[in-house]
């Protein structure tokens, strides 16, 4: 199955054009947040307070950014600590072997 690039870019954060701006889409507020577009809409449907919607788009404003960064910021709600960052690609998990 192929992926166009129409729905790469419903998945990947993109930079807002004004990173003031009053309303962005989940991808703008992703990139803003520093967190994955995945993890952004996973949240809002739990707290479903903390956007609204233009059409079909979810959109947030400037206060929802805010209140979503302060519980990101709070930290992991499950362990009382920072919240879990992916891993990147870095060494392997199996040795090399040396003949």
């Amino acid at each position: 199955m192929t992926t166009n690039s129409s729905n790469r870019e419903h998945h990947s954060s993109t930079p807002p054009a004004d990173p003031d701006q009053e309303y962005m889409t989940v991808q703008e507020t992703a990139f803003v947040l520093r967190c994955s577009v995945s993890w952004l809409r996973r949240f809002l449907k739990d707290h479903r307070h903390l956007h609204s919607y233009s059409g079909r788009r979810i959109i947030t404003n400037r206060a929802d950014r805010a209140s979503i960064y302060e519980v990101r910021r709070a930290g992991d709600p499950r362990k009382d600590g920072p919240m879990p960052r992916q891993r990147r690609g870095g060494s392997s998990a199996r040795p090399t072997r040396s003949f």
